[in-house]
């Protein structure tokens, strides 16, 4: 007896098929059987069904002689399941890596409930993926099983089969079946949260929900979705049956009323004839059905216009109906309108104080910094402002950040919020300006200001100007706004000669090359092992284990986030003494990072601190990531895993072929670099020579002295040179603007205290 029974229907879905029955095959966890079953399907549904069924003995094959519609093809895939669970995947949806252990762990740790609950995320056709919007109804806390009556807001979510998994043997004993026709997801849902004792949830997820561009019914202009009225005289038929539910009558009422209101407000699936129709039968199942003075258990409000639309359509108001919805767009057209008036009207006044800000003098004893685009402390301007205060203590300084990121700044630093009047205020008056990206394109800069740029890596792959014949890989063609931006950069930040001579050629302008090394890398000369054990620690490290930081690149010819290593089999090959921490680059920020759970697999990439990271590890292991060029710093081994180099410089291109000149060995496959590690190969002496040259070429100014030189050449212009003579005479050129007493705040008193 197989753990999971998975039924996948399928109907005109040749397309997607394959990709679906994959990610169910694929799965960490095998112990499943898999019924697919081709509703006679008149494309190759049932060919690839047999294909799979050849190859797989875990797939059973099932043919309909006959179209019967997606309820009774999941009626025929349920006749022929064995496994404890149920779950059910529409032919063109996929499961989520890892989906079926997190789901057995889950139903473990719930004791076996009769239906689990998970979440999903919408997968667009153009390559975005949208996770739930109600997700956080989903949260573990509380008891690890309930029934529905502790949890009714479980209600309120999308009633679909396919974000639960159910007991089949609760479900042989409820005699739950699919009927025919549209929307039949309804009649067995509702009854089957309504009548289960215990009920889990799982706050991950496990289904990507295909958003097709056609095809899909609920897209398609048909009669049939008259059809939904026979399905919820099916649920309350069912409620009938069952007096000790009828309590649920109220909250299935106003889910239903919800739900003829939205199809009938979907100009995609109505034809026009066939409204008027629709809403006589709503009207009538809504006066039918509903319970006089019954209050809904749902814990949610509704808007005072969806209560005037439900009224009306139960009263058979149509024209009214219609009055309200025309109206209710006319009020968001207005609402919107009014809306973007309002932002106009802002956006002037700002721009006013910005022009009257540049009227004013100068404030020398200020500094403003940013990084990452409005992210938080990080990076190279961290580490100079934190110099900077640390050397001119009267100096003041300010960073420009999202709300979200403004509890990472120091006590000292003023978080300034992107766009409002106190950020113009400091980029028209501050004397310095610090960043790793780029500033608001509407600065002006003015005479007197000093602009650092510090960038943010040394650059593999190519940038600037010499990113003109490859438009796919760039985020902009903008190339004259480019070097707009460059012409106001007083200084440029280099960490190596060959970081200098790429910026020079690729961004050309007037400004002077700081060829100084990069500042946020000199804490690696300063951590102590005490500080870098409880790093590891705080990250989760077990004492004694290495620790693999996994930190790859971006990839330009890509929309969604590239899966490169199979996690859990990694780990299984290398052993209990490695542990993974997993840094997704910051470009994939929001995308579903859905593998596998591990207690050896350390998600980290949200933690602020790339150098703390690379402190707390024993390797690297990348592919392209300027990364490489920091860590090597260290004098860690550093590991390339370079499985798709060939495709990565055809789209981006690169200043030399990494695979000539490498920090360390090089894996091309995982195979590989499983073997890399367990021969131990990754700290071997040839590896030690490829990271000792590379250190020679890239890694010469990283003395843990960059911010100092910084500083003292920037904030008070003594020239320095790179080594360590430059650093010992920049030690003794005195003090820095900003030791004199200053004048209160230079953003004024408000400004001097920052929320946290």
């Amino acid at each position: 007896m197989p753990r999971f029974s998975v039924i996948v229907p399928a109907y005109k879905v040749q397309a997607y098929l394959q990709e679906s029955l994959d990610s169910v095959l694929t799965q960490s966890y095998p112990d499943l059987e898999l019924i697919a079953v081709d509703d006679a399907s008149p494309d190759a549904c049932g060919s690839i069904i047999d294909e799979y069924a050849a190859r797989d003995p875990r797939v059973t094959a099932v043919h309909l002689a006959h179209n019967l519609g997606l309820g009774p093809a999941r009626n025929a895939g349920l006749a022929r399941a064995t496994g404890d669970y149920l779950i059910f995947l529409d032919g063109d949806d996929t499961l989520a890596p890892g989906a079926l252990q997190a789901l057995t762990d889950r139903l473990k740790a719930t004791g076996s409930p009769d239906v689990l609950v998970y979440d999903y995320a919408r997968a667009y056709w153009s390559g975005d993926v949208v996770r739930n919007r109600l997700s956080h109804r989903l949260s573990e806390e509380g008891p690890a099983s309930f029934r529905l009556a502790d949890r009714p807001a479980l209600l309120a979510m999308l009633m679909v089969v396919w974000n639960k998994a159910y007991r089949r043997e609760y479900v042989e004993r409820e005699g739950l079946t699919f009927p025919p026709g549209l929307y039949e997801d309804t009649p067995w849902t509702y009854p089957a949260l309504l009548a289960a004792e215990s009920v889990a949830v799982l706050d991950r997820v496990c289904v990507h929900y295909r958003q097709r561009r056609t095809g899909s019914i609920l897209t398609t202009r048909t009669a049939r979705h008259l059809e939904i009225f026979d399905q919820y005289d099916r649920v309350f038929g069912y409620l009938a049956g069952r007096p000790e539910l009828e309590r649920w009558r109220s909250t299935l009422h106003r889910r239903m009323a919800e739900h003829f209101c939205a199809v009938h407000a979907d100009p995609r699936r109505l034809p026009r004839d066939s409204r008027a129709e629709f809403f006589a039968r709503a009207s009538a199942l809504l006066r039918r059905y509903r319970a006089p003075g019954g209050r809904s258990s749902l814990p949610l409000s509704l808007s005072r216009t969806d209560r005037v639309r439900h009224a009306l359509m139960r009263l058979g108001a149509r024209r009214c109906y219609r009055l309200l919805s025309v109206l209710r767009s006319a009020g968001l057209a207005l609402g919107g309108a009014a809306s973007a008036l309002g932002r106009g009207l802002r956006e002037s006044w700002l721009r006013l104080h910005y022009r009257v800000q540049r009227l004013l003098p100068l404030r020398p004893e200020l500094a403003v910094f940013s990084a990452y685009w409005h992210g938080g402390y990080a990076c190279n301007p961290a580490a100079i402002e934190a110099k900077l205060r640390e050397l001119a203590p009267r100096m003041r300084t300010a960073w420009i950040c999202d709300p979200a990121h403004a509890a990472t700044l120091p006590r000292e630093t003023v978080a300034l919020r992107p766009g409002s009047a106190a950020y113009w205020s400091a980029l028209a008056r501050a004397g310095y300006l610090v960043t790793n990206v780029n500033f608001d394109r509407a600065l002006v800069k003015r005479r007197g200001q000093v602009l650092l740029q510090t960038q943010h890596g040394t650059p593999l792959k190519r940038v600037g100007l010499d990113l003109q014949d490859r438009p796919a890989a760039t985020p902009t063609t903008d190339f004259a706004g480019l070097l707009r931006g460059a012409d106001q950069w007083d200084y440029l930040l280099s960490g190596n000669r060959h970081s200098t001579l790429v910026w020079e050629k690729a961004v050309p302008s007037s400004y002077t090359t700081l060829e100084y090394g990069y500042p946020r890398n000199d804490v690696f000369h300063r951590a102590t092992r005490t500080q870098v054990l409880e790093l590891r620690e705080r990250l989760g490290v077990p004492a004694g284990s290495t620790a693999i930081l996994y930190a790859p690149t971006h990839r330009d010819y890509r929309r969604s986030r590239p899966d490169h290593l199979d996690f859990e089999r990694l780990l299984r090959d290398l052993g209990p003494r490695y542990t993974l921490l997993v840094r997704t680059h910051l470009t994939y920020a929001d995308a579903d990072r859905s593998w596998e759970p591990h207690p050896r697999l350390v998600d980290v990439s949200s933690h602020p601190s790339v150098e703390e990271l690379c402190l707390a590890s024993d390797a690297l292991v990348t592919d392209y990531s300027s990364l490489m060029f920091d860590y090597a710093a260290l004098d860690r081994p550093i590991v390339i895993h370079a499985d798709d180099w060939e495709a990565y410089e055809a789209a981006r291109g690169t200043y030399f072929d990494l695979r000539s000149c490498p920090p360390g060995a090089i894996a091309r496959t995982q195979d590989e670099l499983v073997d890399i590690f367990t021969t131990g190969h990754w700290q071997g002496s040839r590896s030690a020579q490829l990271r000792s040259a590379f250190r020679a070429r890239f890694c010469s100014y990283d003395d843990g002295h960059a911010a100092e030189r910084v500083v003292r050449r920037v904030f008070r212009g003594v020239r320095a040179g790179a080594g360590a003579e430059g650093t010992a005479r920049a030690r003794g050129a005195g003090a820095l603007p900003g030791g004199r007493a200053g004048r209160g705040h230079p953003l004024g008193p408000r400004a001097r205290r920052r929320p946290r």
